[in-house]
Formats: C-alpha cells, structure tokens, sequence
C-alpha cells in the first residue's frame, strides 16, 4: 500500500526566512528548513504569503527546489491587511481552509506554526484544533550554536486528544472532582440526582448565562449555588464574590435599595451612598433565593441589569453598571405565579434557560446514609469532636429515616438538626439507641405538629386562593389525603399502589399511576408540583 503524500501548510516567515546571497544558507530559515530534514520528505509545501512578500516567496521558492527537487512549492496570496488583528487574520485563514480541496485519503496535512505572527499562529491552532485544517501540527527549532549549519529539529503535534490516553484520564479525572465537589464530596447514590449534577457541572463551567434552582425549602439549593460559584472560581472564569440575598426578606423601598443601592439622601434615612448587592456581585455570582417572592419593580430593574448589565440606584442620575452572574433559587410555580401576574413573563422567560428541579430528600432516600455521614463529619469539623453511632442505634436511625414514617418536610435542614441534636447528646462521643429513639420522636412529633399547620396553606399556594376558595370541603378533605400519600412514596406508581390497592382486584386492567395522573389533572396539578412544595 502506498503512503500518503506530506503537506506542509505555512505561513512565510518575513523575518525567519529573509535572506539574500550565499550567507542566507549560514542562517536557519524555518521554512527551508522543513525541507532539509532527513527524516522527512515533503511531497509538496503550500507557502502563504501576503501580497507585498511576494519577492521573498519567490526566493524561499527556488531555495527549496534547490535542496529538494522532490517537493513542490505553491505560494499562495493572504491578504490579512493588518497582522495583528484576530478577527480578520482568522477570516482569511478560514476562508483558506474552506476552499482548500483537501484528500486526507492520499495525502497527510501538517500545520506549520513556528512562524507569522503570534496571532498568525493562534488562528492555526484553532482552525486545526477545530479540524477546518484537517491536520497535525509541525514546530521547527533553530540547531545548535555549536552547529550552526544544521538543519535543526521539528517535532509534529497531534491535537486529537483521544489519542492521548493520559490526557483523557486527567480531564475524566477532573471532571469526576468537580461532580464531587460540587456534592460537597458526599457519595450520593441516588442515580437521577447524580445525572442532574453531571448536567449542572457542564453548564457551571462552560456557561455565564442565568441558572434557576427549583425545588422544595431545605433542598440544598443554598449550598449548591455555593459550590457551583466555588467551581468557577477554581477555573478562573470569575474573580468577584458570591452574594447571596433571601428576597422573602426584601419588602418596600429597602427591596429597591438592597439589591440595586442607593444614593445620600435618596429617601428618609438614606444618610450616605450604598452600593446594593448587584454592584457587590459584579464579576462574581448573586443568589437570589425564593425569587417569587420578589416584588414587580424589583422584577423590572433586575430584568434589564440581566440584559444590559446597567441599572439606576435609588435616587441616582447616572446608571450603575455590574456583570454579574445570577443564580435563582425558588420552591414554588414561577409559571403560576406569571398566571397569577405576581410574576413577570420576561424575567422568568430570561432565567429559564437553564432550570434544574432539585429532589427532596424523600425522593432520594438512598442517599440518607451518606448525607448522614457527611453530617457528622461536619459537626466533627466544628466542633472538635468526633462522634458515630453504634451499630444499633445506626441500623435503627436509618431504619426510620428510609422509611415512610421519614417525612423529612424540612429536608436537609431536618437531617442536619437531626444529627447536631444526638451528636450534643452523644456521652463519649458514641450516639446510643436510647438517643436515636428519642430524636425519631421528637421528629415524628415535629412533622405532625408542621403537617397539621401548613397543610392547608400549602395547598393553597400550589393551587392558587381562587382555585382553593372554590373547592368543596369535601375536595379539600380527600386533596390533602391524596398529597400526601404521594409525598410519602418515592414515585407516582407507589402512591396509585397505595392509593387503589383495593379496588385493583376488581378492575380488568390496572393502571394505578394513570388513575392517579387523570385524579390531580382534576385540580390541574402533577406530580412534580405536588412533590416539589
């Protein structure tokens, strides 16, 4: 079988490879020099020159048919009309590249990039890189001082990175720890929670534009924006700050003043200039957690600083200018809150882009334990001591905390107090079955107490007060039943299980999760936003 002709693609190097009469062949030229290499031929060297170097071209034309008479020089005219400029030296390079007629099936392209300008040299890279030059690269070195009339050295590159078994392991590497970090280094089993942080951690590294954090109170949204900052921060891609604000705390003027600052005097009390949390968060990242609950002018001003990185504080002639990052953290329905016109249609329609619904720690009950774990590591860090279970009392907490009695409404938070709790009152530092018993009744009596209370007015909210006002009480009654069956299990077929198990004997054909679906649709809910809340 034939081999494959070498081509050598490069530019003319108007300073490397100048030179007239016999003492030009005492200088290392790097062009020439490509084509003095014993160990390689080239079949054939495309020389890209600008217009005025046509003189030069013609030179390092004749000298390489000189040493080689096997290979063939074809200059080529490139207008780059200013060398240094990186938009039109890449356009006239691309547009080389697209007209060139290419046959990687006869012929082996190599780049060479040891000449031209630095600008020159990074567009070849990338078009090669981008494979518009479907090619490897070639760099030529001067010889010696003590052999000044050799030939010097080349090296070629391959930029197909698959190739390179351990740079492919290195990036797998590193793109197993930035999924770790951003689980704060908890082994978290639970395989669709693990999908949706390899997701996260593709978009954290590779996009600036709005990310929406869905998903019920003590989630982990907080933390989560935390480290997705922390990992951009690791990769250079921002240097500001991370400010974090709870918009359910913003109420009236000090909402406007907060986020965007004000100037002395722009209101009563307004006894010296602030800056507002956006100018804070400029390069950085700013966290608005329970953004739903942000006030319609505070929705107006953010929405423009998101599209024109500009802003007008309180009382201020002149516009404020910040670029920053948001992440937005919610639990409710932003789209019912848009139909219920609390809610604005464009900002939600800009914060959209990238929405990820975080699950409760119900639907995630294999991943107790090493949550649990990590717990208590964190109570070790804080408080210098180091606390575990004994194995009774570890099977029994667990035990619980899976089942269905583990309503864990809090979520996080409710583990998380959970374990300071028995870890305070671990003797020893070893937490007894006698502790965990107390702690699982102290948590049932907690759930009852919080269910009793809020389920009506979480009802209300997922439903909207006009729907909820025109429910019968009889409705309502068999709605708050229905709920929380369906929080209590994992997935919409164990609570049709549960729910019809039965009436499923006297039925021909049973679907239990289509009853289910077709008995919420009655109330225009689904099991995502009756999960969620």
């Amino acid at each position: 079988m034939n081999e494959k002709r070498v081509v050598v693609i490069g530019l003319l190097g108007t300073t490397l490879d100048t030179g007239r009469g016999p003492e030009r062949w005492e200088r290392w030229r790097p062009t020439v020099s490509l084509c003095q290499q014993e160990t390689l031929v080239v079949d054939r060297l495309e020389l890209l020159h600008d217009l005025k170097f046509t003189s030069l071209a013609q030179v390092i034309t004749e000298d390489v048919r000189s040493i080689s008479p096997e290979t063939t020089v074809r200059p080529h005219v490139v207008s780059f009309e200013n060398p240094w400029d990186l938009e039109k030296v890449y356009g006239s390079l691309y547009q080389f590249a697209r007209q060139y007629p290419f046959d990687v099936d006869q012929e082996e392209y190599l780049i060479h990039i040891t000449v031209g300008t630095h600008i020159a040299q990074i567009c070849l890279f990338l078009l090669t890189e981008a494979r518009y030059f479907p090619a490897k690269l070639i760099q030529t070195s001067p010889p010696n001082r003590q052999r000044s009339r050799a030939n010097g050295t080349y090296e070629i590159i391959d930029l197909d990175l698959s190739k390179y078994d351990k740079l492919a392991s290195r990036f797998q590497q590193e793109h197993k720890e930035a999924l770790s970090f951003l689980k704060s280094g908890i082994p978290t089993r639970n395989q669709e929670f693990n999908q949706l942080v390899e997701r996260i951690e593709q978009v954290a590294v590779r996009s600036r534009d709005p990310v929406l954090l869905m998903g019920p109170t003590g989630a982990g949204k907080s933390r989560l924006a935390k480290r997705i900052y922390e990992l951009k921060k690791n990769r250079h891609q921002i240097k500001g700050s991370f400010v974090e604000v709870n918009c359910a705390t913003l109420r009236g003027e000090n909402a406007m003043s907060t986020l965007f600052g004000h100037i002395k005097g722009a209101f009563t009390g307004a006894h010296r200039d602030r800056p507002g949390l956006l100018l804070t968060a400029s390069e950085g990242v700013l966290f608005l957690d329970e953004i739903g609950t942000l006030g319609l002018d505070e929705q107006a001003m953010l929405l423009r600083a998101l599209e024109e990185k500009s802003f007008l504080p309180l009382g201020a002639d002149s516009e404020a200018h910040s670029d920053f990052q948001l992440i937005a953290g919610t639990n409710c329905d932003l789209q019912q809150r848009v139909a219920e016109r609390t809610f604005r249609e464009d900002l939600l329609a800009r914060i959209n882009l990238w929405t990820f619904h975080l699950p409760g720690l119900r639907q995630r009950a294999e991943d107790i334990e090493p949550n649990l774990q990590y717990e208590l590591d964190q109570f070790a860090q804080r408080m210098g001591t180091q606390v575990t279970f004994n194995k009774e009392a570890r099977e029994r907490f667990l035990h619980f905390a899976m089942s269905s009695d583990g309503k864990w409404s809090g979520n996080f938070r409710d583990l998380n107090a959970a374990v300071v709790r028995m870890a305070t009152l671990a003797i020893g530092g070893r937490i007894s079955v006698e502790i965990v018993d107390e702690e699982i009744g102290r948590l049932r009596r907690g759930w009852q107490s919080s269910t009793q209370m809020g389920e009506d007015e979480n009802i209300r909210q997922i439903l909207g007060e006009k729907r909820w006002e025109e429910l019968d009480l009889f409705d309502r009654i068999q709605l708050r039943g229905v709920i929380q069956i369906c929080r209590d299990c994992r997935s919409l077929s164990d609570a049709g299980r549960k729910l019809f198990g039965t009436s499923r004997d006297r039925k021909t054909t049973t679907n239990d999760a289509d009853r289910l679906r077709k008995y919420l649709a009655r109330f225009d809910l689904d099991w995502q936003r009756v999960t969620d809340h």
